[in-house]
């Protein structure tokens, strides 16, 4: 009974930062969200995100997020089954170079992009020194989608890997055993055990990428607003903080559907073990 009382008293720091970082945080916002400028309720903030310009930006920021995570399942596969196939010895360091990038500065990996974009940047420097045209890739959908795998495919690899480390070799090899090829086995054995660490990689890399407004912004410039850019210029150059409160709701519902999702499928925390 002491002991119970005392592991309480350690978690109120915990309750306290919660309260004050999270829960007043999000009582402000749905208080903006609700309000007008006279301090009445209203519904108008919330339903504005199906106006034409704000249901154009959310129509486009699924796309390109969808895209992105297509991409960065595609892609992060088969990496996650090479680095399995490598010696056990050898695995932690080749995840370890793996998720270096990302203790860079999040902004600072996605400036280096728009340094390499750009119209006098490495990528086109060197085009020109190989005696081929110049290409326009910076603000454009294609560099932002760019941006998204790169800065979120980490997410989709670690919990596929997880998964995939957890099945045991004999099962592969039994597989061969009975006759089954290389796609019977991914598609009968690898995929329906690895799905809970396909469906946390999916929405760790779409939740992110839909809300995301630092990548649009400097791969995509002013040509290309996603929905997180709308609500960004909300909050700071248009000062309206009720309309940008409003879409963030919103916003929020999908991200808490995407994690109830998420949750529903990852029961062993194939997800959450990559922190």
């Amino acid at each position: 009974m002491n002991g119970s009382k005392h592991i309480r008293r350690l978690s109120y720091p915990y309750t306290v930062w919660m309260a004050i970082f999270v829960v007043v945080p999000l009582f402000i916002v749905c208080f903006y969200a609700f309000t007008d400028r006279d301090g009445g309720f209203t519904w108008e903030h919330v339903k504005s995100i199906a106006s034409p310009a704000h249901g154009k930006a959310l129509l486009l920021s699924i796309k390109l997020s969808l895209i992105s995570t297509v991409l960065c399942f595609v892609l992060a596969l088969p990496l996650s089954m090479v680095i399995r196939s490598l010696k056990v010895s050898s695995n932690g360091f080749i995840i370890f170079i793996f998720i270096l990038p990302m203790w860079m500065n999040f902004l600072l990996r996605t400036i280096a992009w728009q340094s390499l974009l750009e119209k006098t940047g490495i990528i086109n420097m060197m085009l020109h020194a190989v005696g081929l045209p110049g290409q326009n890739m910076i603000n454009t959908e294609g560099a932002i989608i760019l941006g998204m795998v790169y800065n979120y495919l980490p997410f989709m690899v670690l919990p596929i890997y997880n998964s995939l480390v957890k099945i045991p070799q004999h099962t592969f090899d039994a597989a061969k055993d009975l006759g089954a090829n290389w796609f019977q086995t991914l598609w009968h054995i690898t995929l329906p055990q690895i799905f809970p660490g396909i469906v946390s990689g999916i929405t760790m890399v779409f939740v992110p990428a839909m809300t995301t407004f630092v990548i649009s912004n400097l791969l995509g410039g002013a040509k290309i607003n996603l929905i997180g850019n709308i609500i960004e210029q909300d909050f700071t150059t248009a000062n309206n903080w009720y309309e940008g409160a409003g879409l963030s709701l919103v916003l929020m519902v999908l991200v808490l559907g995407s994690m109830a999702v998420m949750s529903h499928y990852d029961k062993d925390g194939e997800g959450a073990a990559i922190w």
